[in-house]
């Protein structure tokens, strides 16, 4: 049986449940929140404990434009041996990157906030 990996949150996977708990207190959906962090401590924490490749390559999108081509380039230099991942959880879209052994979970968005920020995760 392959090792376990460990999973670690980032501060600002720490930042957006604080963002998306605003958000869904602001929709009154006080409930959604609770649920999503007994989601993630039973279901994909383990999950990806025990299958870190679950989710889709974030890397293997086709590319479309120089630019995507060329930022890109970028975020894998950064990256170096690891893997940038993405896994639908439920209303969830959660980013996490992995690097032998461990697993950052990096950014989660409700599928009506905005996009994932690059710029704030690896700063220059």
């Amino acid at each position: 049986m392959a090792k376990k990996v460990t999973v670690k949150l980032t501060a600002n996977f720490e930042r957006n449940l604080d963002a998306i708990e605003a958000f869904l207190d602001e929709t009154e959906a006080h409930q959604a929140f609770d649920r999503l962090l007994d989601e993630l401590s039973d279901t994909l924490i383990p999950n990806l404990e025990n299958f870190p490749a679950m989710g889709r390559s974030f890397l293997a999108r086709p590319v479309c434009s120089v630019e995507v081509a060329n930022a890109l380039a970028r975020l894998q230099s950064k990256l170096g041996d690891g893997e940038l991942r993405e896994y639908l959880l439920a209303d969830y879209l959660v980013l996490y990157a992995q690097f032998d052994a461990v697993i950052h979970l990096l950014s989660i968005k409700h599928h009506r906030q905005l996009s994932f920020d690059f710029q704030s995760l690896w700063p220059r």
